[in-house]
């Protein structure tokens, strides 16, 4: 039975892709802040800080054959109020945190031969945007591993990144708060929606599995045409 380790997957697309990837195998999924529980057989649940100096992931059986990295943070503000520090704040969450992951996991995905790794960016990094200057620099750094990553570990291990635009998950729900924000966010995108966490995991299953096993180093856009296609 394959196995698989899901960074943040206790809510949004972390957690649709815990329950979908549940179908497929045993799912090991953390969460941070809210203790989380799963009625699913295949799901196991752990915390985990990922910005701990060492992170503890000694529960991991000896093979990994999927590992999807979902924490993540949207902190919109004018770029003239946004302190270095929280530059940092987010590369240490969104980047540092990845890196620790995987290089703790990395003995485990080599042993499964045929393994994938998950990441996930933003619209915003291929499209400017008001105000998403720091989302943008730690999410383009996730680009920038990923496709190194990927040169790095093949042919035994891929590794691919979802880049979404606004979806509807906790994370997004300040700018999601009323019906009316929601209908004038998905009138921006061509496809007049906005994201939904169930479809985007579909996607990273697809992507963690061997069903994508001619697939490495891409950054796939799940962004309701927002980054290819103008009105």
């Amino acid at each position: 039975m394959k196995n698989y380790l899901v960074i943040g997957g206790s809510s949004g697309i972390g957690k649709a892709l815990t329950e979908q990837l549940a179908h497929q195998g045993n799912v090991h999924a953390t969460y941070n802040k809210n203790e989380t529980e799963s009625n699913l057989p295949t799901v196991n649940y752990y915390h985990l800080d990922v910005t701990e100096e060492e992170l503890e992931l000694d529960y991991l059986p000896d093979e990994i054959h999927g590992v999807a990295y979902c924490p993540g943070s949207i902190n919109l503000m004018p770029f003239k109020r946004i302190k270095p520090s929280q530059f940092v704040e987010d590369f240490e969450l969104q980047v540092n945190g990845a890196v620790k992951v995987i290089q703790k996991v990395l003995p485990n995905l080599k042993k499964a031969e045929n393994s994938a790794i998950l990441l996930f960016s933003t619209v915003a990094v291929q499209n400017g945007f008001n105000f998403h200057a720091q989302v943008a620099a730690s999410k383009g750094a996730i680009e920038g591993l990923t496709r190194s990553l990927a040169a790095e570990f093949a042919p035994s291990i891929r590794v691919n990144a979802i880049a979404p635009s606004l979806t509807d998950t906790p994370l997004a729900s300040k700018l999601l708060s009323s019906e009316e924000k929601k209908e004038a966010n998905a009138q921006r995108h061509p496809l007049k929606s906005i994201g939904d966490p169930e479809r985007i995991a579909l996607l990273g299953t697809f992507l963690l599995t061997e069903k994508s096993n001619w697939i490495t180093g891409q950054i796939i856009h799940a962004d309701g045409g927002m980054s290819s296609i103008r009105g």
